[in-house]
């Protein structure tokens, strides 16, 4: 593709349109903020999100919605996910052909719980969404350390033109046709990423992150595959392998903000310094009521409610989750029969 823009220049939107400027003519990246554009217009580089990684020329930037997408064939959204409806919305007056959309963000819309493609079908019916999720932190990809990601989408065709896109020797891209389970282990692992923070703020040990992961996962895969996902997505990049880096990674912004309230500190007064958004706080109420509509068990995701929003101590929420009556390791398998 000659032409696509990226539509949002916080941190991974950045890195993404550098990635993007290897395979394509001209990228065009959009900021909400005109003064954000003119300092990344002077000095090439977005010292506020992405700082110490120059801009390729062939980067331009924008405040101007319209102008950022007339006549692009691709249209990449990396913004908040509570955002995307929003931003959708003011897209649909501009897109009069059938571009290629790709979601970046990794949440689930409060109140709906639609997930981000359901939200671009709804508000862009005339385009074709795909969604990219993995285990990338801007900070990494952006200074072209070797890393992978996944597309999904319903149709072959989309998520191999999604592919081709960000394909280069530093970001090898898969794709993948099951979007709700690539959708859902994005979105997700950011609670159980909160949950390893409270750990690491409590001062606990490798012990205690490798159970909140492993059991984590297990209570991803229990209300994707409740939802309609393909339980072996998860052990895949927008599964396992987000899970891992976004509960170890010192670039985790979930993971930073669990560690806080592991140190006593108040979601209001952590939330209140933050810069940039911690998509795990909306996703946390989100899965918690989901589990109640599918009547799915999500013992983590509940304690870190919880913790988030009724203010419950962190260690009282461990020893609660440590006491739980006990029950098989491994789920819907007959156990061994010793009579035999």
């Amino acid at each position: 593709m000659r032409n696509v823009a990226v539509i949002g220049a916080g941190s991974w939107g950045t890195a993404l349109a550098i990635v993007l400027a290897e395979n394509c003519q001209q990228v065009t990246l959009w900021a909400r903020r005109e003064e954000l554009c003119r300092e990344i217009r002077q000095t090439r580089e977005n010292k506020a999100y992405l700082p110490g990684v120059t801009l390729p020329k062939n980067i331009t930037v924008t405040s101007d919605l319209e102008r950022a997408v007339y006549q692009k064939e691709a249209i990449v959204l990396v913004v908040p996910s509570h955002t995307v409806r929003t931003i959708a919305r003011q897209l649909a007056p501009y897109i009069n052909n059938c571009p290629l959309i790709i979601n970046c963000a990794k949440g689930l819309e409060e109140g709906s719980h639609c997930r981000m493609s359901e939200i671009l079908e709804q508000e862009l019916p005339q385009c074709f969404p795909v969604i990219l999720s993995g285990p990338n932190h801007a900070e990494e990809v952006s200074r072209r350390v070797p890393s992978a990601t996944v597309v999904a989408a319903k149709e072959e065709k989309p998520a191999k033109a999604a592919q081709e896109l960000f394909m280069t020797t530093r970001l090898r891209v898969y794709t993948n046709p099951d979007v709700i389970g690539v959708e859902l282990g994005g979105a997700l692992k950011n609670v159980i990423a909160l949950a390893a923070g409270v750990s690491d703020g409590l001062g606990y040990g490798d012990n205690t992150k490798a159970a909140i992961v492993t059991r984590g996962l297990t209570e991803i895969a229990r209300l994707g595959r409740k939802m309609g996902a393909n339980p072996l997505t998860f052990a895949g990049l927008s599964g396992v392998g987000d899970l891992m880096v976004t509960c170890a990674s010192p670039h985790s912004r979930n993971r930073n903000l669990g560690m806080e309230l592991g140190q006593g500190k108040k979601l209001t007064e952590i939330l209140a310094g933050m810069h940039m958004v911690a998509e795990g706080v909306r996703t946390a109420r989100a899965a918690k009521e989901l589990g109640g509509i599918y009547q799915v068990d999500l013992p983590i995701t509940e304690q870190v409610y919880e913790i988030l929003f009724h203010e419950k101590e962190p260690r009282r929420a461990v020893v609660e989750l440590l006491k739980r009556k006990g029950k098989y390791e491994i789920e819907d398998v007959v156990f061994f029969n010793f009579q035999n």
